[in-house]
């Protein structure tokens, strides 16, 4: 009796000390929660003061400048940059719905139902029909510049519809191909081309969105300066001046990622092209961000759908990648004499474009998991973004290829001349093969008959090694007594604005493959096709310029 009343005391008291013990963790559990919740609202409190102390001293600021300010174009554009801001912070507060509703509730009733009562017969003959309109109008309705002639823009309009007509007829599945997206994606690329080079408005601010981005992309050369010397940046150095421009760009994408700024930016751009051309929301983002990250990086903004992408969305991402270049490597090529202009002008062009061709040639025919809403992703927190690893990895294959390829091509082209020796021909090299291969491209895009081989050649270089090799080869050949003339110049500087060459193609299989393994062989299978439709969307930017 003594021993079972011991054991019911033992007992009673490992009870009460669990009983005890569960207690006093669900109080920790309890003051825990109320801490996180305190430490939140005070995050939240102070976000909000520095948000208003911020937007004090942008109008404050704004204010100065105009009365300050005696151009009347620093007022406007100051005004631009002020109010953006000060919007962006008011609608961090304000909810969107301040706007949308009131433009819902005119969009819908007196453009969106009516349009859709058409037939679609109906809507696709009048989007035909505006097509047609901008692209004869731009070509012939608008003066001569330079040594442009009616002729040569005929054969750009022409070469136009002949790219069209050859991603048709290659096209996976031309009966399921969506044509609004079409017609919207070039549309948009010959409307962004007329109001940046044919408006002055447009001129002047991408004149200064990429005045004021090689400007920023140039302070790296203080921090290269502290590294070598002042005598060895001046002397334009790849790998001392581009490095430098690289590894700056990566910190800041870096920096506003961190903030959210970066992801705020491709959502704004990403929701525009999801609106207008009817992708998915991978494709959107994906699209909207290369531009500014570039291949590769781009992908990672929706990382956790890159392994469930469908091919037509797969073939789309690379395929925008392809066709565009990255801010980071813009004061290389503005450094070798190209207008910066023409290179954000052309990236901005062959966003709708790609998306354009893309869905052409493997048009979409299941159904996007993100079809029908924008998400990008900011990654765990606490961890190493995939981003920081994949940056340092983009930049060592991109250094490892120049040097590769350029010895490779280098090689190849000395064999081939000792080969040509023995027929009597002194020049023959792979540029010169590719470049008489590429001869009807060049045709196609308006470049005036004694200057076609020239550029072909060029496109050939930038196919075959990189972009950057053939921007140098067009800054030796603009720096020499023969000089391409101005509408070649510009063909070719709007041509070679992509990362579209063989180099890229290894990344992009090897950053999608790291991100998506299950379908690797899906990538490598759709990689030269989004590689090809990627170089004819900066073609046509080019003779559309």
């Amino acid at each position: 009796m003594a021993a079972s009343a011991n054991g019911l005391d033992a007992e009673n008291q490992f009870l009460q000390r669990k009983t005890s013990a569960s207690t006093s963790s669900d109080g920790n559990k309890e003051t825990t929660r109320v801490g996180r919740k305190r430490v939140t609202s005070l995050m939240r409190d102070s976000v909000f003061v520095v948000l208003i102390a911020l937007a004090a001293f942008i109008l404050g600021w704004w204010i100065s400048s105009i009365i300050l300010t005696a151009t009347r174009g620093q007022w406007v554009v100051r005004t631009v940059f002020a109010w953006s801001f000060l919007l962006i912070i008011a609608f961090r507060f304000i909810p969107n719905s301040v706007v949308t509703e009131p433009i819902t509730a005119v969009w819908m009733p007196y453009v969106q139902v009516p349009w859709y009562k058409l037939p679609r017969t109906a809507r696709l003959t009048i989007g035909w029909l505006c097509l047609l309109a901008i692209v004869f109008g731009s070509a012939f309705g608008l003066p001569l510049t330079g040594n442009s002639d009616y002729g040569h823009r005929a054969i750009s309009v022409l070469g136009l519809f002949v790219f069209q007509c050859g991603f048709y007829l290659c096209s996976t599945n031309r009966s399921a191909i969506c044509w609004p997206t079409v017609i919207v994606g070039l549309f948009l690329q010959q409307t962004i081309a007329l109001f940046v080079l044919k408006t002055g408005a447009g001129f002047s601010l991408f004149k200064y969105i990429a005045d004021l981005a090689n400007d920023f992309l140039s302070e790296a050369d203080v921090g290269a300066t502290f590294f070598f010397d002042a005598a060895t940046v001046a002397k334009g150095w790849f790998f001392v001046n581009v490095l430098a421009a690289v590894i700056f760009f990566i910190a800041t994408i870096q920096m506003l990622y961190y903030l959210g700024v970066m992801q705020w930016m491709v959502k704004g751009f990403a929701w525009f092209f999801f609106k207008l051309m009817n992708v998915s929301g991978a494709e959107a983002v994906v699209a909207a961000a290369s531009p500014w990250v570039g291949q590769g990086e781009s992908a990672c903004l929706v990382k956790p759908y890159v392994d469930i992408m469908t091919p037509s969305e797969l073939h789309l991402a690379m395929t925008s990648g392809f066709s565009t270049i990255s801010g980071s490597v813009l004061t290389a090529y503005v450094a070798l004499g190209v207008p910066p202009q023409n290179l954000i002008t052309s990236s901005v062009m062959s966003i709708p474009a790609s998306i354009a061709i893309s869905k052409m040639r493997i048009p979409e025919v299941d159904d996007p998991i993100t079809r029908g809403r924008i998400i990008v992703d900011r990654g765990e927190p606490g961890k190493n973004q995939p981003v920081n690893a994949l940056h340092a990895f983009l930049w060592e294959s991109y250094s490892t290829n120049v040097l590769t390829i350029l010895s490779l091509v280098a090689a190849i082209n000395a064999v081939l001349t000792w080969v040509g020796h023995g027929f009597g021909i002194h020049q023959l090299t792979l540029q010169l093969v590719l470049g008489y291969i590429g001869y009807p491209v060049a045709f196609f895009l308006g470049v005036p008959s004694n200057e076609i081989l020239r550029v072909s050649q060029l496109l050939a270089t930038k196919l075959i090694e990189n972009e950057f090799a053939a921007y140098l080869e067009l800054s030796s050949i603009q720096a020499s007594s023969n000089p391409l003339s101005q509408r070649a110049f510009t063909i070719a500087s709007y041509s070679l604005c992509g990362f579209a060459n063989l180099g890229s193609l290894g990344i992009q299989i090897g950053v999608l493959g790291a991100l998506a393994p299950s379908q690797g062989r899906t990538i490598a299978k759709l990689a030269p096709s989004a590689m090809i439709c990627g170089f004819i969307s900066t073609l046509q930017t080019a003779g559309i310029a």
